[in-house]
């Protein structure tokens, strides 16, 4: 009998793909293979299904708001959401109160744990598209930290024709953002596609992408709260060096850029205003170090005067590059406006950007580095 009741489950699960185009709805990019569900119409709506006989109450859970999804005579409950805005989401599904992962798609760290991710699909996707170009490689690169007493891990992109060359390159320190880690570049954000195509189209210089994880901390560190980072101490004594050695660069402050996105933005503005000797090139998405406050900047005071001689910051940096989602929620639009006003006052030259219709997300952050790539390196 459960092996009937198997197959009557699978048949009904197999044509339902066939039901739901007909409405409209399509797979996600995201879904494990072979997976009907979850899946995303042309107005950005999510649906999901999970078999669950045995539950009461089953949620989809995307975007801050908890859908209710309906069960029928099997057991399988499917649910909608209200359209999302384009880009990549994290979601979960909560069963019985107990927020899981939908086993329908790939995982993604995110918010602090591994969980299910879906993309809602926008007009510009093919900026991180895979083409027929050549393609750089990303390599995984374990260290011991001396600072941190433990086993580090970050994710190296080398450019095509880095294996085949002794040619020497630029490099990017790129971080991510509060609750990810150093995959998210690399997965969510498709930083090495976006460079494939931006370098195969002659729109970048080729460059080595370096994304490491900003948290850092002494090994005596308590582990409740919040910890004093080391993450600084760490970039500049252990992971600058380290790739300087291990990799074919060229190791001078002209051809070295850092930037990240939302706490990574915050946490490599402090890095690059402490270091000017070591960045000339500095990128920040969807966060700057004022953040979460929005009254105007005592540039005497802020990050202890680093910007008070706005002409000698000037004179120092190729590139000091900012970019924003129009959708972001607050306080970022305050925040990052007030740090612009106090940019302008001192006389510091900047780029701005401001991503179209997407909030605090990855797209918004994909298109920044789309745009912010270009900036660099240039002769």
């Amino acid at each position: 009998m459960k092996t009937l009741q198997h197959i009557r489950w699978f048949v009904l699960l197999a044509g339902l793909s066939l039901c739901q185009a007909q409405e409209g709805y399509k797979l996600s990019s995201v879904n494990q293979q072979g997976k009907a569900f979850p899946q995303v119409n042309e107005e950005g709506q999510v649906r999901a299904q999970i078999l669950a006989p045995e539950a009461t109450s089953v949620k989809l859970d995307i975007g801050g708001v908890k859908y209710e999804m309906t069960k029928d005579a099997e057991g399988v409950w499917t649910g909608e959401s209200a359209p999302q805005d384009v880009g990549f989401h994290y979601y979960q599904l909560n069963i019985d109160g107990a927020s899981v992962p939908d086993p329908g798609t790939q995982y993604f760290y995110g918010a602090g744990r591994w969980g299910s991710g879906i993309e809602i699909p926008a007009a510009d996707d093919a900026i991180f598209a895979l083409r027929k170009v050549p393609h750089g490689k990303v390599v995984e690169n374990l260290y011991f930290s001396e600072i941190t007493r433990e086993w580090r891990r970050n994710f190296i992109y080398l450019p095509p024709g880095y294996m085949t060359s002794d040619e020497r390159y630029p490099v990017l320190y790129l971080q991510h953002g509060s609750f990810e880690d150093e995959t998210g570049w690399s997965s969510q954000g498709h930083a090495n596609l976006i460079l494939d195509n931006l370098i195969a189209d002659g729109e970048a210089e080729p460059m080595i992408i370096v994304m490491d994880n900003g948290y850092a901390y002494k090994p005596d560190a308590p582990m409740e709260g919040r910890p004093e980072s080391v993450f600084e101490e760490v970039m500049l004594n252990e992971i600058i060096p380290m790739t300087d050695k291990q990799f074919r660069t060229v190791a001078d402050r002209e051809h070295r850029a850092i930037a990240g996105l939302s706490m990574g933005a915050n946490q490599t503005m402090r890095i690059l205003m402490n270091n000017l000797g070591t960045f000339s090139y500095y990128g920040g998405f969807s966060g700057t170090s004022n953040y979460p406050s929005s009254d105007p900047i005592d540039v005497k005071i802020f990050l202890n005067g680093a910007f008070a001689d706005g002409k000698a910051v000037d004179d120092q940096l190729n590139l000091f590059w900012l970019g924003l989602g129009t959708k972001e929620p607050s306080p970022f639009p305050k925040s990052v406006g007030a740090f612009k006003d106090m940019l302008d006052q001192q006389g510091i030259n900047y780029s701005f950007y401001e991503s179209p219709g997407t909030a605090h997300e990855w797209h918004t952050w994909r298109r920044c580095l789309y745009e912010y790539a270009q900036q660099l390196f240039k002769e």
